[in-house]
């Protein structure tokens, strides 16, 4: 049976120090900063606050967004979503995003075309269209045109992802993965700038 197109973005699944649980942490979104971030959205540091990753624009990623929380500037009431709107302009607190940023942390997520069992190990970039604003969930993807070795690639292949109608050659394959270029890194990773 051919595997399922339905993105999601990245899911945590684990992680590689075997400490169980992930491990999320608080990071502001710039008030009034333009541009939807969905959960299962790769973000990034640029200046202090935090940003959606782009493939191409941004060397790491500081982890997975999880969701957000701010005082709605319309109702004056605490409002939590699985993603950041864009252009909210709060007129009391922050914007504060939950991310996913162990750099151990391990990841499922579909891939836009097909993974082969030579793919495992190697890296890639991703590609992302405009997720949900029902469910809130990203719909970024592995790409599956950029697996190589170069390790300036912002995920690594760990293997395939043990599911139901979820194997290898197939478009949609949906793998393991971590973050290869992550800003908390110290091997191979610049520093901020």
């Amino acid at each position: 049976m051919a595997n399922v197109d339905k993105a999601y973005g990245l899911r945590p699944l684990g992680n590689l120090s075997a400490t169980g649980g992930q491990k999320q942490y608080g990071y502001v979104i710039q008030d009034n900063q333009a541009g939807a971030i969905f959960q299962g959205d790769l973000v990034t540091l640029v200046a202090g606050f935090l940003v959606k990753y782009v493939s191409g624009t941004h060397a790491t990623a500081v982890g997975v967004f999880n969701g957000v929380n701010y005082t709605d500037p319309t109702t004056g009431k605490p409002t939590w979503k699985n993603y950041y709107p864009g252009s909210v302009n709060i007129t009391s607190g922050q914007i504060m995003a939950e991310v996913l940023d162990d750099p151990s942390q391990l990841y499922v997520v579909q891939a836009d075309e097909d993974i082969v069992q030579a793919d495992i190990g190697q890296n890639a970039a991703v590609t992302a269209t405009a997720g949900s604003t029902v469910n809130g969930l990203s719909a970024m993807e592995l790409d599956s045109s950029t697996i190589t070795t170069t390790n300036t690639l912002v995920l690594k292949i760990v293997g395939l992802y043990n599911a139901p109608n979820n194997a290898l050659g197939e478009n949609f394959t949906q793998v393991v993965v971590k973050i290869n270029a992550h800003q908390y890194s110290s091997i191979g990773v610049a520093g901020l700038t």
